[in-house]
Formats: structure tokens, C-alpha cells, sequence
């Protein structure tokens, strides 16, 4: 598949088996997640998986969005560890945690898997529940599994901006 095949067939899947994934798609998809780009390569980003039933337990008093997910994916940054432009002060933090999650969800296609990105969770409550992600400022959590077989895109999916509405040559 070619990566714009790719990019475009990855969609939110809200919709998710407990079939056991196989360790060597997690490495891949984690493999690809530390590949990333960031600003200067400074790498401002931390990963926790989520693997056991008692850490997803855990997640499910943060957020009732894991979408029968046995496995999960947590990506947080330090902005005091980041790149910040010397021009306008602005720091790449958030920049380069989006990249490493947009790697994460794009991976997570590639191995036939599903996932959506969940910003809709209580931080401080899975700070609490996890210490190890105290100073970090949590961005995303990637409930991830097979699909289920009646899992499809939002209705919204195809929806698009024509190139003409957001390119604008120069």
C-alpha cells in the first residue's frame, strides 16, 4: 500500500476485538513511534504501554474511551526538555508529541490494528494512577486492537478541503 493509500484508509476505529496482538506488531508500531521526527532531534517525549488488565483498569477510570481495547499507548512531553525558536519563543513540545503520535496511529494502520487518538481524558487522574507520568504533560492515549468486523469510519470520514481551499502558492 502506498503511504498516501495508507494515510487515507486510517480512520478512527471506535471499535476494537480482544484478540491478543502480536508482540512483534506492538515493537514495529513502537519502533516507528521513536523514529520520529523532532525539533533538533531533542526527543522531548515519553511512551507508557498500557498492557496488563490492571493498567487498563487504571486507564478506565481516566477515560471511557479505550473502545474494548486490551492495549494502550500514552504519549506525553516535557516542555522544559524542548526545542524553543530563538526567534519567537515557541516551544516544539507539542509539535513534536503530535508527530510521534501521528507516527503511533499510522503504524497502528499499517499492522492491520485500530486505534483513535483520545484526547478526552482526566491527565491528572491518570497522574495519580500513574506516578511514572507526573511532569510530563499528557497528550494522547491510543486504545489500540483489531477492529472489530461491523468497525467502519464516521460518516464524516471522506469528508475533505479541496487542495485549492488550503494551498495557497506563492
Amino acid at each position: 500500500m502506498s503511504f498516501l493509500e495508507l494515510a487515507k484508509a486510517r480512520y478512527s476505529c471506535r471499535k476494537l476485538t480482544a484478540k491478543k496482538i502480536e508482540p512483534e506488531k506492538i515493537e514495529r508500531i513502537l519502533q516507528a513511534a521513536i523514529a520520529a521526527p523532532t525539533a533538533k532531534n531533542i526527543q522531548p517525549y515519553k511512551i507508557w504501554k498500557l498492557a496488563s488488565a490492571a493498567a487498563m483498569d487504571k486507564l478506565k477510570q481516566a477515560t471511557h474511551y479505550t473502545f474494548g481495547a486490551e492495549l494502550a499507548l500514552i504519549v506525553g512531553i516535557k516542555y522544559d526538555e524542548a526545542f524553543i525558536r530563538p526567534f519567537d519563543k515557541v516551544n516544539f513540545a507539542q509539535i513534536d508529541g503530535s508527530i510521534v503520535a501521528t507516527h503511533i496511529m499510522l503504524a497502528v494502520q499499517d499492522e492491520g490494528l485500530g486505534t483513535t487518538w483520545v484526547g478526552y481524558f482526566d491527565a491528572s487522574k491518570l497522574q495519580e494512577l500513574f506516578p511514572e507520568m507526573q511532569g510530563y504533560e499528557l497528550i494522547a492515549v491510543f486504545p489500540i486492537g483489531y477492529p472489530d468486523d461491523d468497525a467502519k469510519p464516521s460518516n464524516r470520514h471522506e469528508d475533505r478541503r479541496n487542495i485549492s481551499d488550503v494551498v495557497t502558492e506563492l
